[in-house]
């Protein structure tokens, strides 16, 4: 057990049920067990104390979907899983779901055996939680930036070994496909959060597969069929459905502006969940990278195969954020829900993570009222500084 104690003072609390300014915030044993004000603070056990005026303290953000970054991609090499958490941090990030893309099934197993063997000695860094299994049992037509010859059918076989418990934590299929019903049923009973996506399903389809177990959906609006008047198809099934959260890669790119507005005024924070879908090049210049097999095109701004094909995001999370409120008009408040209490609900970790609570992890952030990351903390451990 972590048995530092921390003191945050004199931080504005940024959370979804708590707001604060000039506040103090006591972490014993990783968790947080104190929230008052600085003056009260002065009577609470001596510790180490990060002083925070005019900072923003905010939950730890949660990423669901992220392929790679700092020039590492996981699907093609696993192994990289830890180092890459370890930098994650500098963006905020505290813990996440490594993606691992349509691949030889040994991949998956591979990056399996990284989660659970766990980090090595000494770690420090964004705490992954479990993969997102992105494929293989993906549409075809709706295949985007993953490789045609690694897909496959739904397969009870296949799946055998993916449970929460083995490291698998969500799966992104195409709901449409023949066998996707046995093999949804089959996963949510193993605790495996299953997310529509890659899919080119009607309405219906993407209903029944909201009655089967979908409880989510991936990059809502990219590689699904289009939102139409006649067949709304999975994006219509998504925006009728209020229980229902999906991810949102808010870059300006992958999803106009406008429509993220709209998006917003239909939804809010209770159901988008923003994701960056960011790849390798996360955190690196401009040149040529990997999102497994595939070699992409980065050029600043945006990441692309040679086709032009879209292939990931090179999106800092930050700027997701910056970016929603400017689409939107939200709230700070709001804006940083979409990346740690709505996660963390479908996650099923929403009495541990997400939010500024007495008795929660002490997963935290200090920010600038830029946003600009200033200090990141995970289970009570300094894990990142500027």
């Amino acid at each position: 057990m972590n048995s530092r104690r921390l003191i945050i003072m004199g931080a504005e609390i940024y959370s979804p049920v708590l707001c604060h300014s000039k506040s103090a915030v006591l972490i014993e044993g990783g968790r947080i067990t104190r929230i008052g004000t600085v003056a009260e603070a002065e009577t609470w056990p001596e510790g180490q104390k990060i002083e925070a005026n005019g900072l923003l303290l905010v939950p730890g953000l949660i990423e669901i979907q992220i392929n790679g970054a700092f020039g590492m991609d996981f699907t093609e090499r696993p192994e990289t899983i830890y180092p890459v958490a370890r930098e994650l941090s500098r963006f905020g990030v505290t813990r996440f779901l490594p993606t691992i893309i349509t691949s030889p099934l040994e991949k998956i197993q591979l990056a399996q055996s990284q989660i659970r063997s766990g980090p090595p000695d000494g770690f420090l860094g964004a705490v992954p939680i479990g993969l997102h299994v992105e494929g293989p049992f993906l549409n075809p037509e709706r295949k985007g930036a993953h490789s045609q010859e690694y897909l496959r059918p739904p397969s009870l076989d296949d799946a055998s070994q993916w449970s929460k418990e083995n490291g698998v934590r969500l799966v992104t299929l195409a709901p449409e496909l023949p066998g996707a019903d046995e093999v949804i049923a089959f996963l949510r009973q193993r605790g495996v959060i299953v997310s529509a996506g890659h899919s080119l399903a009607t309405l219906q389809q993407a209903q029944n597969g909201f009655k089967t177990g979908i409880c989510c959906v991936t990059h809502l609006f990219n590689a699904m069929s289009p939102l139409n008047h006649f067949d709304p198809g999975l994006p219509g099934a998504v925006l009728a459905e209020p229980s229902l959260r999906f991810g949102l890669i808010p870059d300006g790119i992958h999803v106009h502006p406008t429509l993220v507005g709209l998006v917003w005024r239909l939804t809010g924070a209770g159901q988008m969940i923003l994701v960056t879908d960011a790849m390798a090049a996360l955190g690196m210049p401009p040149g040529l990278y990997r999102l497994g097999k595939q070699e992409v095109v980065v050029d600043g701004t945006s990441a692309r195969l040679h086709s032009g094909n879209l292939a990931g995001s090179i999106l800092p999370h930050p700027t997701a954020l910056r970016n929603l409120i400017a689409f939107t008009g939200c709230s700070l408040s709001d804006a940083l829900s979409c990346m740690t209490s709505t996660p963390a609900e479908l996650l099923g970790m929403e009495d541990e993570i997400g939010r500024i609570e007495e008795g929660y992890r002490a997963d935290l952030v200090l920010l600038t009222p830029d946003l600009d990351v200033v200090c990141t903390v995970v289970d009570g451990e300094i894990v990142f500084q500027s």
